[in-house]
């Protein structure tokens, strides 16, 4: 069969477009980036729970491999999560949807000379230590305005951390001392007066916080059961009186005893077999909500009590299998005390 001349060039010409756009289709950036970083750092990266990845000084230094390896590896121990699970592709889709958001050209790449440590290690305690910690620990909590300055945009960075150390070059690291980061406490070290070698010396410091990295996160492991469930012989009254007392005891408040299905049947049908107790501890919740506001979303304090075969079970969300979902070393400490608490509530109440 003759194919006209005309219609075979036509096809060689449409030929690209049919086989490379699926693969785009494919691994949409704004459709991944929506999944999985949205909620944390905004909709247009303008921060959150995470930090503001549209900030024009962190996109003119930061290059697409600091991102791809954050992806990846996260921050240990902090909020970010390692996604491990996403492919080559999908990370490079998000990368360049980050990327999508840059207006400010890219910072020369500045060369770095072999810095002397030591004297870095003098110059971060007057110039860095009072924002980034002495041990490169970093600020405290997370970077939505619950829990730092609302002047600032983003708490700063932990130095000493192990995914930002695998995925930032010395090269990175200099270049934000050069030039610092606008709208951020970051200065210019270049125009406070430190000189090139100082910035080096300051890289070489900070690059030997490898050495006394904190452990990551302590993994959680499914030995920790999701629910604490203990079961009292006593009537749901006395079971609930012997709670009271114990959420008492535990220096937390008391803030309402109710059917489990209130509100959804009408007022005195309601199951009495089946009850919710809430209290609160508010000096710790306000802790706690400083480290990581989302841990709101498991408030107040809840006991849920079952009448069955006339025994009580009560049950509470496990805090320590909770501390998974979070990524953060602070809040695992804090869970493991709230573990602790509800364990002794428990105990008291059925005992």
């Amino acid at each position: 069969m003759h194919i006209p001349a005309a219609f075979g060039r036509l096809a060689l010409f449409l030929l690209p477009l049919v086989v490379i756009a699926p693969a785009h289709a494919a691994h949409d950036g704004a459709r991944l980036y929506a999944a999985n970083c949205a909620a944390c750092h905004g909709s247009n990266g303008t921060g959150g729970v995470g930090v503001p990845l549209a900030l024009p000084d962190f996109l003119s230094q930061a290059d697409d491999d600091y991102l791809r390896k954050t992806i990846r590896h996260g921050r240990p121990g902090r909020v970010m999560p390692a996604f491990t699970k996403l492919s080559d592709a999908e990370v490079n889709a998000i990368v360049r949807q980050v990327r999508s958001w840059q207006t400010v050209a890219a910072v020369p790449v500045p060369k770095v000379g072999r810095g002397d440590a030591a004297n870095g290690a003098k110059l971060y305690a007057t110039r860095c230590a009072s924002c980034h910690g002495a041990r490169g620990e970093g600020g405290h909590g997370t970077g939505v305005t619950f829990s730092r300055p609302r002047n600032l945009p983003v708490l700063p960075p932990a130095l000493n951390n192990a995914g930002f150390l695998a995925s930032a070059t010395d090269a990175m690291i200099k270049a934000v001392l050069e030039h610092g980061r606008a709208s951020t406490p970051m200065v210019s070290f270049r125009r406070a007066g430190l000189s090139d070698r100082d910035l080096d010396d300051l890289v070489a410091h900070v690059r030997g916080f490898a050495k006394t990295s904190p452990a990551a996160a302590v993994k959680h492991t499914q030995d920790d059961p999701p629910v604490l469930v203990r079961v009292s012989g006593n009537s749901m009254k006395d079971t609930i009186e012997r709670l009271k007392g114990a959420i008492s005891g535990a220096n937390m408040k008391l803030i309402r005893i109710a059917p489990y299905d209130e509100g959804l049947l009408e007022k005195g049908q309601e199951n009495s077999r089946r009850m919710l107790v809430d209290a609160c501890d508010f000096e710790f919740v306000n802790q706690a909500l400083a480290v990581d506001p989302r841990i709101g979303l498991f408030l107040p304090c809840r006991f849920t009590l079952v009448e069955e075969a006339g025994k009580v079970r009560i049950m509470t969300i496990n805090p320590k299998r909770l501390a998974v979902l979070f990524n953060n070393t602070e809040l695992d400490e804090l869970c493991a005390k709230m573990h602790a608490v509800y364990v002794d509530i428990l105990e008291e109440a059925t005992l």
